[in-house]
């Protein structure tokens, strides 16, 4: 009755012994470096470093480095091994290409982190850092490997990627907010520890979110998307400009209200949910339209997947609850009427796409509507 039930949720296991080992190897590996450092025997890196009594002598006596290149060293090989996949095993699923991305996105923010958030003022161990890399490259290795195995094989009744999706951007992005915040504690060259303090979260999470929505453009704009028709150079001129204004205007409006009495009804946590879910999903079917084509073609076709089958710009409709979103982080009147403003421009963006859809294409159906479904 329990493997029914987990296999709801879960793709049975391939036939793989090298698989099966490693999962179990990983529980029980990773489970006992848990008790471990609770009982004392810490891993010897960052504040940990020859702390507690009986670890003193020995970790003197071990060959050491900085915490930096050591963290580099821990990171790098996993980081390698999942953007190598992508060329090693090109072909796949969404659920796959979501799953290496994922690992991909995770490692190179830790990379990032510590060439350039992260302060360090110690040292870690040798044996410490080639036995975190190892672990982070085998694991990292083996996760992308056992869903390799499993492309063909049926979906788990209880399909929980898009899930899985929206909490990996919250972890993500409360992982590295928070390391920011620590980054903060200290100066250059300062090496002492501080306990952390809260500064002002909405308006860091407000710039965060704005600096995220320009960040995912820019790379869609380099990875993701295909470009077969050309650009007015005074739209090129005039779309940039207005973004820098606007966005200025925005983070400058909230620095404005820096220490005014918060609203009676707070809205930066709802806010920050639909901004992953607004980015998520204009994400989702930007990815969506990329693979309409393949490298060359020049030729648009009907997308299909995701809410295309409701609506012919679900991007514009998830681009819109994204920037509610950061209004409601936010809070300020300028945001709001920039969200309203953008909606109204997205509205018209979708009704003249749907009608050239309709004119190129004669099977186009009657039931997909603009942007909101069943509706506009």
């Amino acid at each position: 009755m329990v493997l029914s039930a987990l296999l709801r949720f879960i793709y049975p296991p391939p036939s793989n012994l090298f698989v099966t080992a490693m999962s179990v190897i990983s529980l029980v590996s990773l489970g006992n470096s848990g008790i471990m450092e609770m009982k004392g025997r810490h891993m010897q890196y960052s504040k940990l470093w020859n702390f507690g009594t009986d670890q003193k002598i020995s970790a003197d006596k071990k060959a050491k480095i900085s915490s930096k290149p050591g963290m580099i060293i821990a990171y790098t090989p996993a980081f390698l091994a999942s953007v190598g996949s992508f060329v090693l095993l090109p072909v796949g699923d969404f659920r796959f290409a979501l799953l290496r991305s994922a690992i991909t996105v995770h490692f190179f923010k830790r990379i990032f982190e510590v060439m350039f958030v992260h302060k360090f003022s110690g040292w870690m161990d040798i044996e410490t850092a080639i036995t975190i890399s190892l672990s982070y490259f085998i694991n990292a290795a083996t996760m992308i490997y056992s869903q390799y195995l499993i492309q063909g094989f049926p979906e788990p009744q209880t399909d929980l990627k898009y899930f899985g999706a929206l909490l990996f951007l919250v972890g993500i992005s409360g992982n590295f907010y928070h390391h920011y915040l620590l980054s903060k504690l200290r100066t250059k060259d300062d090496k002492n520890y501080k306990i952390p303090q809260v500064e002002d979260f909405r308006f860091n999470l407000f710039r965060w979110a704005i600096t995220i929505h320009f960040f995912k453009r820019i790379f869609e704009v380099l990875f993701v998307h295909k470009y077969s028709a050309w650009m007015d150079t005074e739209a090129a001129i005039a779309i940039p400009v207005s973004y820098l204004i606007c966005s200025t205007i925005m983070i400058y409006s909230h620095y404005l209200v820096q220490g005014f009495p918060e609203p009676q009804t707070d809205l930066k946590y709802f806010g920050a949910l639909l901004f992953l879910v607004g980015i998520s999903g204009n994400f989702y079917h930007h990815y969506l339209l990329s693979k309409l084509r393949i490298k060359g073609d020049k030729n648009y076709k009907i997308p299909q997947g995701g809410l295309f089958s409701l609506v012919i710009c679900p991007h514009y409709l998830f681009e819109i609850v994204g920037f509610l979103g950061i209004s409601c982080i936010s809070q300020t009147l300028y945001p709001f009427c920039f969200t309203l403003g953008s909606a109204w421009c997205l509205m018209g963006r979708s009704y003249a796409t749907r009608k050239w859809y309709q004119s190129k294409f004669e099977d186009f159906p009657t039931r997909v509507k603009a942007l909101i479904p069943y509706i506009f």
